[in-house]
């Protein structure tokens, strides 16, 4: 492709003309010259091509540029915006834009460029390794997700030539994963339109029905409103503060997800207007605070005060929420003129103002550590899929501030509990976690925290993550942090598991393990299409391979084999971790003839040699190893039992004591009551059969039992 000459600029468009008179007002005659020519070579890149509107495609990437242009953004990011798509849909590299504008825009255009020539199985896994992609080149330069964000609310703004089921996927994407993001970097009005677009396209009825209602509100409450607008200036001009303020009517789709959370009508919701105040430095803010207060009576418990501890995206001002007149709730907003600017451009605001800016500043600094960590998730994540679901988690701002001991601010989401905190301080301390103390209490690590809570983590060396947080967990880091974890760990166990399996089939073909040598393994590695032979272990503890197969593989030709193997048992000791599990169908315990099954995904699962799960499995006998349980096991494990004792008062207290007695513990409960008995069920721990017998016997000794035993299936 011949490069365009800069005369060719003059058949410009009218939206093209307008972006350049509007970038004109702040940018300099260089950077208006490396616009046009980004402008012509897309031109030129997108020639004959045309949107489903059935315009010149060049009008996309026009517009892109000209909703960057109104944050005043720099001449590599809107050239960016203008070839965002050339590579993508036209035949030109990255290496070509690099070598005409500079490495700067080309790392950027790649970076919203999609994965199309990558294969993937399924639309959900290429989404969710586009979205992956995006999100890491964004860290390295938020103006990435800027130029996407752009992107995408002008494809929403043309949505309306889609087909319904289109619109609805690509609304909803938007409603979870960009619209976020916008508010997430400060974007206010960015991220309204595109919740508003969303809500449009995800669900069209519902939203002309609230347009309407709307409508009629509006014209119902006008003259009230003025009043109440009115009311507060001349109140602020009482107090001498210079303020500008304003009315609003509040975005259809935060009315919508009132209604639906707090299952109200329209005319429920009365609070539907807001007001602003901009006042011009801090303390003004506080006085106006003051003010407004006495005029009308604040609502307890609405009040919150960003400017002291701002939002995690860098947004500060200060809520508060008044009863009007004739009871009708009014929001008000005050804040300073650079928060007020900070707010509607977000991390924009950095093109804007100099580095040297100190609000700025720690806004870009709040943004970098939300960026540090989405890498953080991106390398402890398996898959893109994974991925995608733990940054949902984190896409929403945080609810809650609270406290570490020394007196440092987190901002945690609505729901977080203390586990979540240990991972938000460093994530060794959330691996290490074993209890917390919350405002000077001990506190379980699932307790819920609030606003103002001080929180302090104990730790211990040896303590691991517990699988049981991912059920409360809150935060995508410490959910993807945990599973990291765990996925380490089982991996390490499944390989030392598989290398018992696996020298256990070559024992009984009468092949000693020690002689199989290195080039053996590295053939055997290559030939079944794995990275290493500790992976091909873990799959024979996973199930993925059957041990019996690799060891007749690993054999060498002419190799003297026994042709009917013997038969040899794997030991278990109750140390394995996760890579042995205890079948929770008959709850297997040392003494308990135990047979193991080998299931796809799961690894080697223990059950006792009469469960029905084993009689189902007669006919995959491959899948089935003889076990026996090792000597001086130092664990406890789960045992179900059942009782049917007379329906009196104390009864469950005296069982309980019996068994606290017995020296076990209560892992669940389940009680069903009639007129005259009741059963019960429980999951203990116990050590072996010697000690589940004692336990029993100390329960037949309460008066009021009728009936008890060991559940041997469920």
């Amino acid at each position: 492709m011949s490069r365009p000459s800069l005369a060719d600029c003059e058949a410009t468009t009218p939206e093209a003309d307008l972006l350049f008179y509007e970038v004109s007002k702040y940018l300099k005659s260089d950077d208006i010259a490396l616009l046009k020519n980004a402008y012509v070579f897309s031109r030129g890149a997108h020639a004959g091509q045309f949107r489903k509107t059935g315009e010149p495609y060049i009008t996309h990437p026009v517009a892109v540029a000209g909703i960057l242009s109104e944050l005043h953004l720099d001449a590599v990011t809107l050239s960016a915006a203008l070839l965002h798509d050339v590579v993508e849909d036209t035949g030109v590299s990255k290496q070509e834009i690099s070598d005409r504008f500079g490495a700067s825009v080309a790392e950027l255009v790649d970076g919203v460029s999609k994965l199309d020539r990558i294969e993937f199985q399924t639309k959900a896994d290429m989404q969710a390794e586009n979205f992956r992609k995006m999100l890491l080149a964004m860290a390295q330069d938020v103006r990435v997700m800027l130029i996407k964000l752009a992107d995408r609310l002008h494809n929403m703004r043309t949505l309306g030539v889609m087909r319904p089921e289109k619109q609805r996927r690509i609304a909803k994407e938007t409603l979870e994963i960009y619209a976020p993001i916008a508010h997430r970097l400060g974007l206010e009005n960015i991220y309204h339109e595109l919740q508003e677009l969303g809500f449009c396209f995800s669900y069209p009825t519902r939203y002309k029905v609230l347009v309407k209602a709307s409508k009629a509100a509006r014209g119902n409450r006008r003259e009230v409103v003025g009043k109440i607008l009115e009311a507060i200036k001349q109140r602020l001009r009482d107090v001498g503060l210079d303020a500008v303020v304003t009315g609003r009517e509040k975005h259809l789709y935060s009315i919508y997800k009132k209604m639906v959370e707090k299952q109200l009508s329209f005319s429920n919701v009365l609070d539907i207007y807001g007001f602003r105040v901009v006042v011009k430095d801090v303390s003004s803010c506080y006085v106006a605070l003051g003010a407004l207060h006495g005029l009308y009576r604040p609502i307890p418990g609405k009040f919150k005060d960003y400017i002291a501890i701002p939002k995690a995206n860098g947004y500060q001002s200060l809520h508060s929420t008044l009863l009007g007149p004739y009871g009708l709730p009014i929001e008000i907003q005050i804040r300073t003129r650079d928060m007020h600017h900070i707010a509607e451009t977000g991390v924009a605001s950095h093109w804007l103002y100099k580095s040297s800016d100190a609000e700025v500043d720690d806004l870009h600094l709040k943004t970098n550590q939300w960026m540090k960590g989405l890498l953080e998730t991106l390398s402890d994540s398996f898959d893109s899929l994974e991925f995608l679901e733990h940054i949902k988690v984190d896409l929403f701002p945080g609810e809650i501030y609270v406290f570490t001991p020394q007196g440092k601010i987190l901002a945690l989401p609505r729901g977080a509990t203390a586990v979540d905190f240990a991972y938000a301080v460093h994530t060794d301390v959330g691996n290490c976690c074993v209890a917390a103390r919350i405002n000077g209490e001990n506190a379980p690590l699932r307790t819920r925290l609030k606003s103002g809570d001080r929180v302090e983590i104990v730790t211990a060396p040896a303590a691991k993550p517990n699988p049981a947080w991912l059920t409360y967990v809150a935060t995508g880091r410490a959910r993807s942090s945990i599973r990291h974890f765990l996925r380490t760990i089982q991996y390490d166990e499944s390989v030392k598991l598989g290398e018992r399996l696996l020298n256990q089939a070559l024992s009984s073909f009468g092949l000693d393990p020690e002689t199989v040598s290195s080039s053996q393994w590295e053939k055997l590695v290559r030939d079944i299409g794995v990275k290493s032979k500790d992976e091909l272990l873990a799959d024979i503890a996973l199930g993925k391979q059957l041990a019996a197969v690799i060891a007749k593989r690993l054999i060498m030709p002419g190799e003297s084999v026994s042709d009917h193997p013997g038969k040899s048992s794997i030991t278990i000791l109750g140390t394995e971790g996760m890579a042995v599990k205890f079948a929770k169908c008959c709850y297997p315990i040392p003494g308990d003839g135990i047979v193991g099954l080998i299931k796809k995904d799961r690894g080697l699962v223990i059950h006792t040699q009469d469960c029905l799960a084993v009689a189902k499995n007669h006919k995959n006998a491959d899948s089935q190893l003889d076990v026996v349980w090792g000597r001086d096991i130092n664990r406890s494990f789960p045992v179900g039992i059942f009782m049917v004792v007379v329906n009196k008062s104390g009864v469950l207290a005296r069982v309980t004591t019996e068994i606290a007695k017995a020296d076990s513990n209560i892992d669940d409960i389940a009680l069903e009551n009639d007129k005259d008995y009741a059963t019960m069920r429980f999951v203990l721990q116990t050590r072996d059969r010697r000690h589940l017998a004692r336990i029993l016997r100390r329960l037949k000794h309460i008066e009021e039992v009728v009936k008890l035993g060991r559940i041997r299936h469920q």
